[in-house]
C-alpha cells in the first residue's frame, strides 16, 4: 500500500487538521503502512467538521495546497465549504462508474444532477466528456423540455434519481408518447434509494439497463448495484470501511456499522471521514477479500438526518431556517414516499391565528429552500397543542 503511505505522509505534511487528528491520537505517519493500521486514526464526523470549519474558517485546517490554487468551492449542509483544486480523486470514482454502467464514447447523455453549488453535477459532466459522451447539462425541472430534447437529440443515457427518471417517464406518457420508442436505453441513478418495484418498472416495461449507485457530494460514488440485490458493492478508487459508530473499529461480516471512508484527495484529504451512513458489511471472505469483493446494505442514518430527494435535511437546518421566521409558534417535518417520489410536508403552529399565512408560506418556502436545498411541497398548519416537547422535529413515515 504505498500508495497509502505515500498519502498519509502528504497530508500530515500539508494539512494542519491532519496532522493534529495524528497527534492527537499519538500517531506519526509513519505508523500508518497498511489499510488496517487506519483502524487507529479517530473517525472524523460531519458534525465534527462542521465544528471544525467553524472554528478554523473556512475549511477547517483540512486544506492541503495554497488558497490561489483553489479553482471551484462547493457547498453542503451543514454548513461544509468542499475545495477543489483540479484533483481527480471524486473524478475517478465517478469514471469507474460510469464504466460499470456501460457508458462509451458516442452517447447522448442528459445529466440531472444539480450544477449548482454542489460538485456532482459538474463532476459527472467532466467524466462523461472524457469518455467521449455528449452531455445535455440538465438538472431537473422542465420535464416537458427535457422530453423534447430527448426525442430530438437521441438521448442514450441518463444520470440522475430514480425519482426525476420515473417523472420524465410519466411526462412523456402525458404527451402521448411511447417513452419505449425513445432511444434511452441505459440509466446511472442515485442520491436516493431505488425501490424495488420502481427498478422493475425501468427494467421490465421501458427496458432500461440501470445500475444504482451509493455516494456523497465530498467522497464520490462509493458502491454499486447492477442486479437489483441488496448488497452493494463497493468501488477500489477510496478506502471504505464499516467501522462501530462508538468505537471507530471494523464490524465483522454480517455486522452493522457506520460508513466510513478515505479518499486519496490531494486538496482536502479526508481520512477516515464518518459518513453517517449505517449499513451492512458484507464479506465473503474476512481478511483476504479484496474491497471489491465485499458489498454493503445500507440501513439507514447514524443522527437525525433525513435524505429528502438526494439531498440530507437535519433538524438543526429547519430549526435555522424557521427561526428566521417572526410567528412560527412550532413545526414539524413529514417526510411521505407517495408514487414513489419522497414527499416534504411541513406542519406549523401559528402565534397568532389571524396571520397572515400566504405570506408566512411564501417566507418559509424561501428560507427552507435556502437552509436545505429541498422544496417544501406542503404546508398544513395546525394547533401549537400538537407538538410536544419531546416531539421529532422530522417525522420520516416512508416505507421502503
Amino acid at each position: 500500500m504505498d500508495t497509502l503511505r505515500q498519502f498519509i505522509q502528504y497530508a500530515y505534511a500539508n494539512a494542519p487538521a491532519v496532522k493534529a487528528i495524528l497527534d492527537g491520537a499519538n500517531l506519526s505517519p509513519d505508523d500508518i503502512q497498511a489499510v488496517a493500521d487506519l483502524d487507529r486514526i479517530p473517525v472524523t464526523s460531519k458534525d465534527r467538521l462542521v465544528e471544525l470549519q467553524q472554528a478554523d474558517p473556512p475549511f477547517g485546517g483540512f486544506l492541503a495546497v495554497p488558497f490561489e490554487e483553489i479553482q471551484h468551492v462547493f457547498f453542503s449542509p451543514g454548513p461544509l465549504y468542499e475545495p477543489h483544486a483540479g484533483e481527480s480523486a471524486v473524478t475517478d470514482t465517478v469514471r469507474e462508474m460510469l464504466a460499470i454502467a456501460g457508458f462509451e464514447a458516442g452517447e447522448v447523455v442528459i445529466n440531472t444532477f444539480g450544477y449548482h453549488l454542489i460538485p456532482t453535477g459538474l463532476a459527472i459532466d467532466q467524466a462523461l466528456r472524457d469518455t467521449g459522451a455528449k452531455v445535455i447539462p440538465a438538472g431537473v425541472g422542465n420535464a416537458d423540455l427535457q422530453i423534447k430534447m430527448m426525442r430530438d437529440l437521441g438521448v442514450t443515457g441518463y444520470v440522475g434519481t430514480p425519482s426525476w427518471l420515473m417523472a420524465l417517464i410519466q411526462k412523456a406518457e402525458e404527451m402521448g408518447l411511447d417513452f419505449g420508442q425513445l432511444s434511452l436505453r441505459k440509466a446511472l441513478v442515485s442520491a436516493e434509494p431505488l425501490p424495488p418495484d420502481l427498478r422493475q418498472t425501468f427494467v421490465e416495461k421501458y427496458g432500461l439497463r440501470v445500475t444504482n449507485a451509493y455516494g456523497t457530494a465530498e467522497l464520490g460514488f462509493l458502491a454499486y448495484d447492477t442486479e437489483g440485490s441488496l448488497p452493494m458493492r463497493l468501488l477500489e478508487t477510496s478506502i471504505i470501511q464499516v467501522a462501530n459508530p462508538e468505537t471507530g473499529e471494523p464490524v465483522t461480516s454480517g455486522a452493522v456499522g457506520e460508513v466510513v471512508v478515505t479518499t486519496f484527495n490531494e486538496t482536502y484529504p479526508l481520512i477516515r471521514l464518518g459518513t453517517g451512513d449505517l449499513a451492512m458489511n458484507v464479506d465473503p471472505a474476512p481478511g483476504q477479500s479484496r474491497q471489491s469483493e465485499r458489498s454493503i446494505i445500507l440501513v439507514g442514518r447514524v443522527g437525525d438526518a433525513v435524505k429528502v430527494r438526494g439531498m440530507f435535511v437535519h433538524p438543526n437546518q429547519l430549526r435555522f431556517a424557521l427561526g428566521r421566521i417572526p410567528g412560527v409558534a412550532g413545526f414539524q417535518a413529514l417526510i411521505t414516499r407517495p408514487e414513489n417520489r419522497d414527499q416534504f410536508t411541513l406542519r406549523v403552529a401559528l402565534v397568532e391565528e389571524a396571520a397572515d399565512r400566504e405570506t408566512l408560506v411564501a417566507a418559509l418556502s424561501t428560507a427552507i429552500q435556502s437552509a436545505c436545498r429541498v422544496k417544501v411541497d406542503q404546508f398544513e398548519f395546525v394547533s401549537a397543542d400538537d407538538f410536544d416537547e419531546g416531539a421529532q422535529i422530522i417525522l420520516d413515515e416512508r416505507n421502503w
